[in-house]
């Protein structure tokens, strides 16, 4: 794959593999990506695919068997543990099909955390949180605790969240799968709303065709390969 000047992400000879005991499951080997700065992607296959791997490789939370993974020209599988982690904090943003908010702090404190391991002085970092509150339409809910919010509240404090360190780059892993459809569907413009207001470049793994329709691009993983798949076939 020749890189172009618009690279955001790319994934270089990426391979994936887990031991168990004498055995070796091969996930994906040698796959290739490379997502264009300010792109929708959407990646879509079968459960068990490896679609969540990629993901958690792309977000530099795993690290590949063999490849690597370069953000623009810096290559995120070269860098420590430390390095890695900073890196995450200030330029990746991500939303899970599972919130994992805090259950103990209310929903702006929760926005505040990733502001607050970067060293953001609390008030800063509080003023921050609120803004990102506001854009989710959340304001009145900002001292709530995640039990005393819907699952849809709770999943836009989660995207709130991921944009408090004002990222580059937005990583979602089926982010309507535990929504009802209304409510999905207010996910998905929320998602592309954020992605256009902020300049982002999203990758979204999803099993939820009608929101991979409204993405730029749509590639399946399958057979430990990514495949170009129309709109009109992504079903």
């Amino acid at each position: 794959m020749a890189p172009g000047n618009h690279s955001a992400i790319r994934a270089v000879g990426l391979t994936k593999a887990y031991r168990s005991g004498a055995n070796q499951l091969v996930v994906f080997e040698k796959l290739e990506l490379e997502v264009r700065r300010g792109e929708r992607l959407a990646v879509v296959g079968e459960s068990g695919a490896g679609k969540s791997t990629l993901l958690h490789l792309l977000g530099g939370l795993d690290r590949p068997t063999d490849g690597k993974i370069l953000f623009g020209s810096k290559e995120i599988t070269a860098l420590a543990d430390t390095d890695l982690s900073d890196f995450r904090n200030r330029e990746i943003g991500f939303v899970w099909q599972s919130h994992f908010l805090l259950p103990e702090f209310t929903a702006l404190e929760n926005v505040m955390m990733p502001l607050l391991v970067r060293g953001v002085e609390p008030d800063r970092a509080a003023a921050t949180a609120s803004r990102r509150l506001e854009e989710v339409g959340l304001t009145s809910r900002a001292t709530h605790r995640p039990g005393e919010l819907s699952g849809g509240e709770q999943q836009r404090v989660g995207l709130a969240r991921a944009l408090a360190g004002n990222p580059k780059v937005l990583l979602a892993d089926e982010p309507t799968g535990n929504l009802d459809e209304k409510t999905g569907e207010m996910i998905v413009d929320l998602l592309e709303t954020m992605h256009r207001v902020h300049g982002l470049t999203s990758v979204h793994v999803t099993h939820n065709i009608a929101f991979a329709r409204r993405c730029d691009r749509i590639l399946r993983l399958e057979g430990g390969r990514l495949v170009r798949t129309s709109a009109e076939t992504a079903g």
